[in-house]
């Protein structure tokens, strides 16, 4: 599988976005990146269920976004492709929609340039989320997205990459204030309610020599949302309970809304919203 890859990659230490191609049943990940995920896996078996709960929210709010006639799709911190990637999920829903994939990671690159086959629709950038003015003046994003009409920011597992010094939240709040009103935003994050189990989460993945954030609270997470209108969470979009939710629990058939996971023993869960901004 190696020599798929560029030469500079680092195959000795673990990649998120490998990680999480792992815990998908993915190929693209290297032995540093199963074992990284096997310790994790050990002390927090939450942890696969977490990886692809989440993804099964993103397909959920794509195609929710999608059907509320949004036809722009700015995906942050994309990560590996996978079956049902947003641009699938949001042209199986609305044929004419476009999407700029985002990441940093050099294999998620040369994979997400390959993703690009659907006569123009989609565009893949090699840059940071960070980089505000440089991801939306990129010609591959002014091809595809007119910040004068209502845009998708999506960061969904992304922000706990980024530590507190590099201010994720205030770069995403940069990209927003760039975006139209009535521009959409899909978001989750992973939260705990017991900072010991965050921080040891923190620690060794940091003690992998894995560029890192940290787990935050319910709390601290949803500040993102702030001057913005969260939708329901229901399928039938009612007004009770709770507007941020454990991501399994989003708009998912059969099973009500809940902030946190029902088993008090789960220490660890993606908060999950998704909102307008008026």
């Amino acid at each position: 599988m190696a020599d798929r890859f560029p030469p500079d990659i680092d195959m000795d230490t673990p990649s998120i976005a490998r990680m999480y191609d792992y815990l998908l049943g993915g190929k693209d990940n290297f032995e540093a990146d199963r074992v990284a995920c096997d310790v994790l896996l050990e002390r927090v078996p939450e942890v696969l269920s977490l990886a692809n709960d989440n993804r099964a929210f993103l397909a959920r709010a794509v195609e929710h976004v999608a059907s509320r006639g949004v036809e722009q799709f700015l995906d942050l911190g994309a990560g590996l492709p996978t079956a049902d990637n947003t641009h699938h999920v949001a042209q199986r829903t609305n044929p004419e929609s476009r999407v700029v994939y985002v990441d940093n990671d050099p294999i998620v690159a040369v994979h997400g340039r390959a993703l690009i086959s659907d006569e123009g629709r989609t565009a893949f950038l090699h840059d940071d989320i960070r980089s505000t003015d440089r991801i939306l003046d990129a010609p591959e994003t002014r091809r595809l997205i007119d910040t004068d009409l209502p845009v998708c920011l999506m960061a969904v597992s992304l922000l706990h990459c980024l530590p507190d010094e590099d201010d994720p939240f205030g770069a995403m709040r940069a990209l927003l204030d760039r975006l139209a009103p009535g521009s959409w935003v899909i978001f989750s994050h992973c939260v705990t309610d017991d900072p010991a189990a965050g921080d040891w989460i923190t620690q060794k993945i940091l003690s992998f020599g894995t560029p890192w954030g940290r787990v935050r609270s319910e709390r601290e997470a949803s500040v993102l949302f702030q001057g913005l209108e969260l939708v329901s969470p229901w399928n039938d979009d009612r007004g009770c309970g709770p507007r941020t939710v454990d991501c399994a629990t989003w708009r998912h058939p059969g099973r009500d809304p809940l902030t946190r996971p029902a088993d008090p023993e789960v220490k660890l869960w993606e908060m999950a919203g998704v909102a307008v901004k008026r």
